[in-house]
């Protein structure tokens, strides 16, 4: 819920109608302290006491008799704070009415909280696609920071309840504030590809690590998107559609996948074999055997070389990707031994 230049314009809408009754407030005060100083001989916290009881009309007696200039000084300065009172009591009740005032405070708040985090994903666009990314995301216990240009989405995110940034993704200092030099990935879902591949390109130069995810709507932009940075570009449609084909041909096999990625206690995971880890210069059997019920999917080593399954005197080197499946506690422990 933050803005850098649509939030700056934003913003000024919003604080412009108090500023100018404030401002006139604190003129007032002022006016009211220096004229009782020079026309009543009044010390300044004298002045500035009779400054106070005169706006706020409580009713409080004079300290001392007025003379007629301070009398009529005191007429000026009724008028001009009971004026300058009256507005900003009237800006206030309209900002809180319109609810802006308090997406102005929440803002602080997703400002602090995206400050925090750290190994983040970044989505950009929350249209059916970045939804459907959020929503996984967040199953998995993920957290995630949204960026959508598109203001008419805003009610959508608010009920979401994620942190998002209301602006545009290109802008550098708009994915700065998402903390895509802190992130673990980028997920760009906009639906035109020309600002994806312009995304992807900023995103890059910040954070030359981050895992990038790029949408295609078309086949000819997935060349391009991979030029600018992504490290994987999906098309919704071919992926759609094959999926369908799948289901049709195989469906016993897409069930099975499927069964494995909502079963409470049990997920694919994909890890790295860490220099120095546990499971480094073991085989397949030996790393499987202390976590019951984990199975090694497959294997890719450092130079490409992919083997579905691995046999179970595969040997594990450094470097090694492996798909894990099994027990979701089991495979946590297992994540911690492979770093």
């Amino acid at each position: 819920m933050v803005n850098t230049s649509k939030g700056g314009s934003r913003l000024g809408k919003v604080m412009s109608p108090i500023r100018l009754p404030a401002v006139l407030l604190l003129f007032a005060v002022f006016y009211g302290t220096t004229g009782y100083v020079i026309l009543e001989d009044f010390g300044l916290l004298d002045a500035l006491y009779m400054t106070v009881i005169t706006l706020t009309t409580v009713g409080f007696g004079e300290i001392e008799p007025l003379s007629p200039a301070g009398r009529a000084f005191t007429i000026t300065l009724i008028t001009i704070g009971f004026g300058s009172v009256f507005v900003l009591v009237s800006a206030l009740t309209a900002s809180l009415a319109s609810g802006h005032l308090g997406r102005r405070l929440s803002r602080r708040g997703v400002v602090r909280r995206v400050e925090r985090m750290r190994d983040h994903f970044v989505i950009c666009a929350f249209g059916r696609v970045g939804r459907a990314a959020a929503e996984e995301l967040v199953r998995e216990g993920v957290e995630v920071v949204v960026v959508e240009p598109k203001a008419e989405l805003e009610p959508i995110l608010a009920e979401a309840g994620l942190p998002y940034l209301i602006d545009d993704p290109t802008k550098e200092a708009v994915l700065e504030q998402a903390g895509i030099r802190r992130a673990k990935a980028l997920i760009c879902a906009v639906d035109s590809d020309a600002v994806n591949v312009y995304i992807t390109l900023t995103a890059r130069s910040l954070n030359p690590e981050l895992f990038i995810i790029s949408r295609a709507s078309s086949s000819e932009s997935v060349e391009t998107l991979r030029r600018a940075g992504s490290n994987r570009v999906v098309s919704p449609y071919s992926v759609s559609g094959g999926r369908m084909a799948s289901l049709a041909l195989r469906p016993a096999v897409l069930e099975f996948v499927d069964m494995v990625a909502v079963a409470p206690g049990l997920r694919i995971e994909e890890l790295v074999v860490g220099e120095g880890s546990k499971l480094a210069l073991r085989t397949v059997r030996d790393v499987c055997s202390p976590y019951p019920g984990t199975m090694v999917l497959a294997r890719k080593s450092a130079n490409g070389e992919l083997l579905v399954p691995p046999g179970a005197d595969t040997l594990l080197s450094p470097g090694d990707l492996i798909i894990v499946v099994g027990p979701t506690a089991l495979l946590t422990r297992m994540a911690e031994d492979a770093a």
